[in-house]
């Protein structure tokens, strides 16, 4: 029985697949926060190099990838899509587990297939200084690599909770080149904002997209760089579903579920939207699951409505499911899936119902990433987990149901820098946060009126 479908160099995808051409309904635009008009490219230029603005905007459904950019993804591309067998006979299930391993590049996840474009694009245009958010690190880690690549400087604003529970993330990043700061921090005025409220706020992506923003956008050699939610993050990490798409070919299966973790949406995005081409055009009938946490349940438990991006109201507005722009989530480990809101492509997609989603405890989700690391060997990022959970959920009910089930999930990133988590769930001192229902209704309140 094979159980890794491996790719050829020469195999790695040319270009970025770009699903707006492909969507039967236009995609909501952002908004100016004041005018509600759509706005233009002159009011991103600030944030982002005008190469990003296009692809942001872009109705091509094919861009090439650079050349610059294909040199530096034969680091790890293609990553490897491995067959679960051993989990599979321990759950004793008709269904065939596949993932697609995205832990084999040098930051240990997903992220690099944008931060390395995001870093060669702002080169191009003679930026020297990159600001950026990260949750559990592994975004600021990917793109302090791709900083390093291409000689540019970078100043991460890592959410406080995180910053403390995952003290090597930040050593990586700073190996890399980057400075890192815990957010909120004093070094902007919205982190100070945020601190006269609550001197002890655990900080969340929110509050740290605004503090990297505001710090972009008061300096004219620095640009911002953000690793999920909009158009153009989605599109860099496409490359993981084309190949999973040949390798499934090579394994002979479709798959009938597609799954992946969420926070702003790119891993899931990545391997699913490749996918839900088919899907849209009538080709297959795949059901596609977005996996979020409890505690942050921006599309189980939000509303798709416009708001803002981060919490101090700097970026355009967003048709997008929200919890909500000024909530602050409760700290779990799971730090990358600690956002308000969800990308607006994820987001449209599941409202128009081609999409579902479903949400999990951290509890319930790091015991799957136990039976997987027990069965499979790998152990995983606290988000993957998430993935892992509905995976063998989807399993079990192939299981009851008498049928085979081909499941396939995006493994998005390795936990070995996250062994913090494992210890408290292994003590039995990992908790679960209930929804947090209040925090949510007064957060709603500060969403705009559109």
């Amino acid at each position: 029985m094979q159980t890794k479908f491996l790719l050829a160099e020469s195999d790695i995808p040319r270009q970025w697949y770009n699903i707006l051409p492909d969507l039967p309904w236009p995609p909501p635009p952002p908004i100016h926060p004041a005018t509600h008009e759509p706005v233009g490219p002159e009011a991103l230029a600030p944030i982002f190099p005008m190469a990003l603005i296009q692809q942001e905007v872009s109705t091509d459904r094919y861009i090439d990838i650079p050349e610059e950019v294909l040199d530096i993804y034969r680091l790890w591309r293609p990553s490897p899509l491995q067959r679960a067998h051993r989990l599979e006979r321990a759950l004793d299930t008709p269904a065939h587990i596949y993932y697609k391993w995205e832990g084999v590049s040098p930051a240990g996840s997903h992220k690099p297939n944008t931060a390395v474009a995001q870093a060669y694009y702002n080169k191009q245009e003679g930026v020297r200084c990159l600001t950026t958010e990260t949750g559990a690190g592994q975004w600021g880690s990917a793109l302090a690599m791709g900083c390093a690549f291409f000689g540019l400087e970078l100043k991460v604003y890592m959410v406080k909770v995180s910053y403390q529970q995952k003290p090597y993330r930040r050593i990586l990043m700073e190996t890399w080149g980057a400075k890192v700061v815990p957010s909120p921090s004093r070094d902007t005025q919205a982190g100070r904002n945020v601190l006269a409220q609550d001197p002890d706020s655990p900080g969340a992506l929110g509050v740290a997209i605004s503090e990297a923003v505001e710090d972009a956008v008061g300096r004219e050699d620095t640009k911002y760089s953000l690793g999920s939610v909009l158009n153009h993050v989605l599109l860099h990490q496409t490359v993981v579903g084309q190949e999973a798409m040949q390798q499934m070919e090579m394994a002979g299966e479709y798959p009938d579920v597609i799954i992946g973790c969420v926070g702003g949406g790119s891993n899931y995005a990545g391997l699913a939207l490749p996918f839900m081409k088919d899907k849209l055009a009538g080709r297959s009938k795949s059901r596609f699951i977005a996996v979020e946490p409890e505690s942050c349940p921006s599309i189980t438990r939000g509303e798709y409505v416009y708001d803002f991006g981060d919490i101090a109201e700097q970026t355009p507005l967003l048709k997008m499911h929200t919890l909500g722009h000024t909530f602050i989530p409760p700290g779990i480990h799971a730090g990358g899936l600690r956002y308000h809101g969800m990308a607006p492509i994820i987001s449209q997609l599941c409202h128009e119902g081609v999409m579902e989603a479903k949400a999990y405890h951290q509890t319930k989700a790091f015991a799957a990433a136990i039976q997987f690391a027990q069965t499979e060997g790998i152990v995983s990022a606290p988000e993957t987990s998430h993935a892992i959970r509905c995976a063998i959920d989807e399993a079990l009910a192939a299981r009851e149901a008498g049928e085979k089930r081909v499941i396939l999930f995006n493994h998005s990133g390795h936990g070995l820098l996250d062994l913090a988590a494992y210890e408290a769930f292994l003590a039995g001192k990992l908790e679960d946060y209930a929804y947090p229902a209040e925090k949510v209704r007064e957060a709603m309140t500060h969403v705009p009126k559109v």
